[in-house]
């Protein structure tokens, strides 16, 4: 009865191919009124009133709440610095502030959405505008306007490594290239906007059916902003329309839970719904961080690089968020998964005026892998060596140390996956060099394309990291007489579209001996399902499948002692990491890692300047492919998502002012952009303390795509990028600049 390694169909393919899976805005409850949000629209500015007066004689009007109406008017991830609704009347100091334009002022719960948006176009706001303030090194200024009066800075977070000694180690180096990088904003665009309804239940919970990555999480802030026990909450996912990070921090969680928690204060109990148009979505959610990255790298010219300099600068925009886990990986990433003796790294996150920014898909891993790719492949050329061949001297391996002074978790395997992505992608070992033959770059039928090829490769945190505390449970029940008839899995981890529910199923199956048919899951309702953390990190299926497998094994030792039903519960807590010592950085980061490589083949229309990724080739070691099918799913979905960030999505902010509101603007790839082949190569080393040997692996394949593109972009025409998105327009500059553009 083997489940594990098998691509078992979805377990819940049916119904979301018959269209009836429900996502959290297909849900319509008897009686139940809707929810319209008033945004600042402001980027900057004190509120002085909020007039409510016209909007509340609107016919069909029931409640309209603003600041003064929430018990603990605060939220946050990791630090409570946002208000739930802004405006005067609030228990927060600095409540009445707006700092972006997505903040949120009032909600209107009305008869109908209509109704609702009829009475928030009512409400009269006496602003006080403020500066506004969207660069991060004029935040940065010790005379810049705070964008949070509380704090002594606009930074709220600093990083430093130190190994070794970076000016010795440039004095000694043959070859040093210096570079200053931009990386963009990248918005989320899943497929289901914000969405969910809200209700008291049979037991007074205040109920949520939401879209979330962390149902536990989204409890424990509801209950701390309403005020009231966590065990008054209950929190529960259906059908999920993607994730990719976008939905770890809140959007309307906390305001669902108010309206009715508030309904049912005035003797009102009646479910309430909120829908966000797409513009509501683009403006109301985080996005990827931005950074600004200034680097230097020595080499020798046998090719060992033994010198790193990075000073790395997050933009955070309004608030917290996760800003200062991201910076954790990007100053982790920014050096590469390579063994440099000398090491100096200044990280920093910054507040400002623009949209909050927090997780995405790799969650600082991109940002970190650009720089350090792009880097290793100008040394390549600048010490005319195979950028392949620069790697390997340099890769880290069992014992190699980080740039944080300590080694690796076993289980480094970055050489193969980099030597198994070279070999597909047409790289040669002979005579233990490495190397490929020249591209054609000019085609005599099209004289106006160019080809090239690039490669790059990263690697990344399985699970949370610098300290973070991690644990997953799961709980599985036994049914039968003699032999076990049926389990039920009892699982809180979020499906958002990886298959994760699919993967949780097939570890129980296989952990118990039976088949995949006779698991039932009951998943992510806090009624019923203990915490399992956060969809996040690309550890789901590495902490859930050893919850899992400790549950199992209970159950089991159970069912021999002839309890029925027979019950196991497990809480899986990994090797314990640690966080940045604050003069040098000296930390064990991480319990687990994943790691990758890609080689980019593009197309350059010399005309036109659009560039075309032809073939990419993806070495994922996945440490055991529990669903293969899912794992090329996974692959595929990360390269197409890294494409649109590569070569097309265009978030753009003036002023504080979002320019690009909508799917019309803010391009996303469709069919006809992607990769024209994804060659997936699904490598399976096991990991040592992975359940069945697993690795995370959900975002792997994104990180390295970008500075894989760019050096293909330059194979083909001789000019480097040093910021995207590569967008036609930023291309054919570049081309102009050379003379080669026709």
């Amino acid at each position: 009865m083997i489940s594990v390694g098998k691509s078992a169909i979805r377990i819940d393919a049916v119904a979301k191919v018959k269209g009836e899976a429900l996502y959290p805005g297909d849900f319509n409850l008897p009686g139940q009124a809707h929810i319209k949000v008033l945004f600042s629209n402001r980027p900057h500015a004190i509120i002085h009133k909020v007039d409510t007066q016209a909007a509340e004689k609107v016919l069909g009007v029931l409640a309209i709440l603003t600041a003064k109406d929430v018990p603990v008017n605060e939220y946050g991830l990791i630090t409570a610095d946002q208000p739930v609704l802004c405006g005067p009347g609030s228990n927060k100091p600095f409540a009445d502030h707006v700092r972006f334009v997505g903040d949120q002022i009032a909600l209107i719960i009305a008869e109908t959405e209509e109704i609702a948006a009829k009475a928030r176009d009512l409400i009269v706001v006496e602003f006080e505008d403020l500066p506004v303030i969207t660069d991060v090194r004029e935040a940065m200024h010790p005379g810049a306007f705070k964008i949070h009066p509380d704090r002594d800075s606009n930074i709220f977070g600093h990083y430093r490594i130190r190994k070794g000694n970076v000016q010795e180690g440039f004095e000694r180096a043959d070859v040093i290239i210096e570079g200053d990088y931009h990386t963009p904003a990248q918005e989320h665009a899943y497929l289901q906007p914000e969405a969910g309804v809200s209700y008291m239940d049979e037991e007074g919970r205040v109920t949520v059916v939401v879209a979330g990555q962390w149902t536990h999480e989204d409890r424990q802030q509801i209950a701390h902003s309403l005020n009231i026990p966590e065990e008054r909450v209950r929190i529960i996912y259906p059908a999920i329309g993607g994730a990719f990070g976008g939905r770890e921090d809140m959007s309307v969680q906390i305001i669902l839970a108010l309206a009715s928690w508030t309904l049912h204060q005035r003797g009102i109990n009646r479910p309430v719904k909120i829908v966000w148009s797409r513009e509501e979505s683009f403006i109301g959610h985080h996005k990827r961080h931005p950074y600004l990255i200034r680097t230097k790298w020595g080499a020798t010219k046998e090719g060992k690089v033994i010198a790193a300099e990075v000073e790395l600068i997050g933009d955070g925009g309004a608030y917290t968020y996760t800003s200062n886990k991201v910076l954790g990986n990007a100053t982790l990433g920014c050096t590469g998964p390579y063994e440099i003796p000398n090491v100096k790294v200044d990280s920093y996150s910054v507040y400002t005026n623009t949209i909050a920014n927090g997780a995405f898909r790799g969650f600082g891993g991109p940002q970190g892998a650009f720089v350090a790719e792009n880097q290793m492949n100008k040394l390549a050329e600048a010490l005319g060596m195979d950028p392949v061949e620069l790697r390997l001297k340099n890769l880290l391996g069992e014992g190699s140390l980080l740039s944080v002074g300590t080694p690796l978790p076993k289980g480094v395997t970055i050489k193969e996956v980099v030597e198994t992505c070279a070999r597909r992608g047409g790289w040669q070992n002979i005579e233990g060099k490495w190397s490929r033959d020249t591209v054609t770059h000019r085609t005599m039928e099209k004289p106006f394309l160019r080809r090239g090829v690039g490669f790059a490769c990263a690697f990344k945190n399985v699970g949370f990291s610098f300290g973070a505390p991690e644990q997953c449970q799961a709980k599985i029940e036994l049914f039968g007489k003699k032999e076990i008839e049926k389990a039920v899995l009892y699982h809180s981890g979020a499906e958002v579209g990886q298959g994760a529910h699919t993967v949780f199923v097939q570890m129980a199956a296989e952990a118990l001996g039976i088949d995949m048919e006779q698991v039932e899951l009951i998943a992510s309702d806090t009624a019923y399902t203990d915490d399992s953390g956060s969809v996040s990190a690309s550890r789901m299926t590495f902490m859930a499948g050893n919850s899992i497998r400790g549950a199992a094994q209970a159950a089991l030792e159970n069912w021999k002692a002839e309890e029925r039903p027979a019950v196991g519960v497990f809480q899986y807590r990994p090797p314990r990491t640690t966080s940045f010592d604050p003069e040098t950085g000296k930390s064990e980061p991480n319990f687990a890692y994943g790691y990758v490589a890609e080689c980019a083949e593009v197309e350059v229309d010399i005309e036109t300047g659009e560039v075309r990724i032809t073939r990419l080739v993806c070495a994922d070691d996945v440490g055991k492919a529990v669903n293969p099918q899912q794992v090329q799913g996974q692959v595929e979905g990360a390269v197409v998502q890294a494409a649109g960030y590569a070569l097309m999505e265009n978030f753009i902010q003036k002023d504080g002012e979002v320019l690009t509101r909508g799917l019309s603007t803010y391009l996303i790839p469709t069919v006809l952009d992607i990769p024209e082949a994804v060659d997936s190569l699904i490598l399976e080393y096991p990991d040592p303390i992975g359940p069945f040997g697993a690795r995370g692996m959900g975002e792997m394949p994104f990180l390295p795509l970008t500075p894989a593109v760019i050096a293909a972009v330059h194979d083909a025409v001789g000019v480097w990028y040093d910021e995207f998105p590569l967008t036609s327009e930023h291309v054919f500059r570049g081309l102009k600049k050379t003379g080669l553009a026709l």
